[in-house]
Formats: structure tokens, C-alpha cells, sequence
């Protein structure tokens, strides 16, 4: 499903050499590792928002190293969610499918339906900066839900959250799993 070969790039006195990843289509994968080395720079180099110097990344089996990032079929969680405070949370989800292309009509369906599932349609017309954490979370997965990706990376997802919200999220993400495989 993801293939990484020999993945070289560099950012700032970080360099990341040769790197190599196999995971399969259904598995749970998780980079681990201390502060700074790499973790979120090669999930931004794999969503396309970063260029690599040498090496290529495969999503189910397509090249997809010189691809924008709409073209790559990644759903992207960063650690800080990347909402826009200016837009609704219906904005916010539905921001990826204007990139897309998708009709107004087709767009309008597919935010009502992974609101539902999110249980976030009550907030639809809400503004970012009066939502908890937890809600901005169900909101950033929400909007790389919406896309229906073929990879769904997550960058440190419960981290800022509090011990009852990360339990709950995490069950969230289990339960997506299930639905969305």
C-alpha cells in the first residue's frame, strides 16, 4: 500500500538518508522516534509537501513521488490540525474536495456524510476557534476523511489531547478504521 524506497531529503542541519518502508493495505504503521528526527518530515515528504532528493514513493502501487499533493489520495492529520479559523468547520472539510473538483452537489453529500459518521454535522456552520480540542481533531479527520483516501496519516493525533478526550479519540480512530477499510 505504501512503499518508500531509498528516500533521501533534507531539511535545515536534518537529513534524512536512504530510508526504505513496506506497509500493507489494512496495517496500523507508526513512526517512532525522539523529537527531531524526522518523524513529521517524512509524512509531509510523503503527502508532497516536501520534495525528496533522491528516492520514490509508491501509494497502492502508483508512483507517486512527482505528484501533487491532491493527486496523491493521502489524507493528512498534522500535530496542529492546519485548520482554517476563517472558514466554517463545513468550510474546512470541504476544502479538499474544491481542490479536487468535486460539484458543489456531490461535495455537499460527502460533508454531510463523514460529519454523521464524526458525529460533528451540529457544528457544520461553527467557527474553528470556539472548538475544543477534541472537536478540532474530529474536524481535521473529518476534512482528510472526505477525500476518501487511500492513505490516512496521522502526525502525532492524541498528543495535545487530555487522557478522557485521547481515550475516546482513540476509539474514534479504531472505529474509522473499520468503517473506512
Amino acid at each position: 500500500m505504501i512503499r518508500a524506497e531509498n528516500i533521501t531529503f533534507r531539511a535545515g542541519a536534518f537529513k534524512l538518508q536512504r530510508a526504505c518502508l513496506d506497509v500493507r493495505r489494512g496495517e496500523y504503521f507508526v513512526l517512532l522516534g525522539p523529537p527531531g528526527s524526522g518523524k513529521t518530515l517524512f509524512l509531509e515528504a510523503l503527502c508532497g509537501l516536501r520534495r525528496l532528493d533522491t528516492g520514490r514513493f509508491f501509494i497502492d502501487g502508483r508512483e507517486v513521488t512527482a505528484l501533487e499533493p491532491r493527486d496523491r489520495f493521502v489524507g493528512y492529520v498534522p500535530q496542529d490540525y492546519a485548520l482554517f479559523t476563517h472558514l466554517t468547520v463545513e468550510g474546512n472539510i470541504r476544502f479538499g474536495l474544491k481542490a479536487q473538483g468535486i460539484d458543489w452537489e456531490e461535495a455537499t453529500r460527502r460533508v454531510d456524510e463523514v460529519a454523521d459518521q464524526l458525529g460533528i454535522r451540529h457544528l457544520l456552520q461553527r467557527r474553528i476557534p470556539g472548538l475544543s480540542g477534541g472537536e478540532r481533531q474530529r474536524v481535521a479527520l473529518a476534512r482528510a476523511l472526505v477525500v476518501r483516501p487511500k492513505v490516512l496519516l496521522l502526525d502525532e493525533p492524541v498528543s495535545a489531547l487530555d487522557e478522557s478526550t485521547r481515550e475516546a479519540i482513540c476509539g474514534e480512530l479504531r472505529r474509522v478504521h473499520k468503517q473506512f477499510e
